[in-house]
């Protein structure tokens, strides 16, 4: 089994109103070892970040057409001129809406299905060898 990283820094927007949003630090994580899922970390103004984590289908789904619902929810729109992706979380904490570059976010995901492609995720997983272990014994 490979050890597959596919991370990007990029900086989001948190969309407070219609006319007014503050800059996000945040973090895309692709693991080989969790092949369904993408990490995102927000550097927020806190001492901790924040984590979350969610489909890597939903995120491709996501930069092409609305999807997605009950915690997270993406969508592809236009803001000032430029394609960007909807992201909205809600949790018992709170609700955010976080606006990324669209070309940035298919970037990195384009890098994520070169590292392990659609259908192929379960091989990252290592059943196969596990179960061949645990019957050779």
């Amino acid at each position: 089994m490979q050890h597959i990283v596919v991370e990007r820094e990029l900086e989001l927007r948190l969309i407070l109103s219609p006319e007014r949003s503050v800059p996000v630090p945040a973090r895309l994580t692709y693991r080989g070892e969790d092949p369904y899922a993408v990490h995102v970390v927000f550097h927020v103004d806190s001492e901790r970040p924040v984590h979350w984590t969610f489909s890597r289908d939903l995120l491709v789904e996501g930069v092409f057409r609305p999807c997605g619902h009950g915690d997270v929810r993406v969508w592809p729109t236009k803001s000032e001129g430029r394609s960007v992706v909807l992201v909205a979380l809600s949790s018992p904490g709170g609700d955010a809406l976080l606006e990324a570059p669209a070309a940035q976010v298919s970037a990195w995901l384009e890098r994520t299905l070169r590292a392990v492609p659609p259908g192929t995720e379960g091989g990252q997983l290592g059943i196969d060898d596990a179960l061949d272990h645990l019957l050779a014994r």
